[in-house]
């Protein structure tokens, strides 16, 4: 039988020896609590690049935590124009943005071999109703994903939004035990433009311009990082904060 996100599921790992760790949903509950979130949890058969874990519209019924892999979310507007919403990489949710409407707003698909810890959303609403911690941590997931998502809202110059994202996957990479200074894209530049909102041409074109100023350095897509200081400079997230204020008292007046 198929299961929701397409996954057939499969038991019997635990918590304490996953090596996302602290930084995962459960781990920052006590263990008294751990062993009764366990219960819940359906390890997932591997899914393969290009596999479907959501559709758009999909009945919601699950939250999940991506244990390996990078998982795409876009949405499909009525014109039939894709928007990538999001690249979401092991330790992050998918599925939290459907709680609101019961169906999910958006496609949820695997860029490489992804698995995922999953948990039947109405159970551990329940349970999160007993146990502040694991309350907390649901509502910081949700403030986080609300936190990415006002960043592209805002009207901030191309190249603050892509030098935000380039620090954006290096602290993320640092956080799985990677290096923080080069990797390997998973996603295409196209899906890269995509979600910063940006042309494919401005992409390429400001990739070539932060070559040429020492900030980066791209191979196809291996991405190294030349100018951290630099690029946090013009990613800095204060003048994002501004911005977002001045448009939502604009669009109020």
């Amino acid at each position: 039988m198929v299961t929701p996100f397409g996954l057939p599921p499969a038991r019997g790992r635990e918590c304490c020896s996953c090596p996302l760790g602290p930084g995962c949903f459960p781990g920052s509950l006590e263990a008294v609590n751990l062993r009764e979130l366990e219960g819940l949890i359906e390890h997932t058969a591997p899914a393969y690049a290009g596999s479907f874990l959501f559709r758009q519209g999909d009945r919601f019924e699950h939250i999940a935590v991506i244990r390996l892999g990078t998982v795409k979310t876009y949405a499909i507007d009525r014109e039939g124009r894709e928007q990538t919403t999001g690249f979401h990489m092991p330790g992050d949710f998918i599925g939290l943005s459907a709680i609101d409407d019961g169906r999910h707003p958006c496609n949820a698909v695997a860029l490489d071999t992804v698995t995922l810890c999953r948990l039947p959303f109405r159970a551990t609403a329940d349970l999160a109703a007993r146990m502040p911690m694991l309350q907390a941590k649901l509502f910081r997931l949700m403030s986080r994903d609300i936190a990415r998502a006002t960043r592209l809202s805002c009207n901030n110059a191309a190249d603050e939004r892509l030098a935000a994202f380039l620090i954006g996957m290096a602290d993320r990479m640092a956080a799985q035990g990677y290096s923080s200074r080069r990797w390997q894209l998973t996603m295409s530049r196209m899906d890269i433009a995509n979600y910063l909102r940006l042309a494919p041409e401005t992409l390429s074109r400001l990739l070539r311009r932060f070559q040429a100023e020492g900030l980066v350095s791209v191979d196809g897509r291996e991405v190294e990082v030349r100018g951290r200081e630099r690029l946090q400079a013009l990613a800095a997230l204060e003048p994002a904060r501004v911005a977002c204020a001045d448009q939502a008292r604009s669009e109020a007046a």
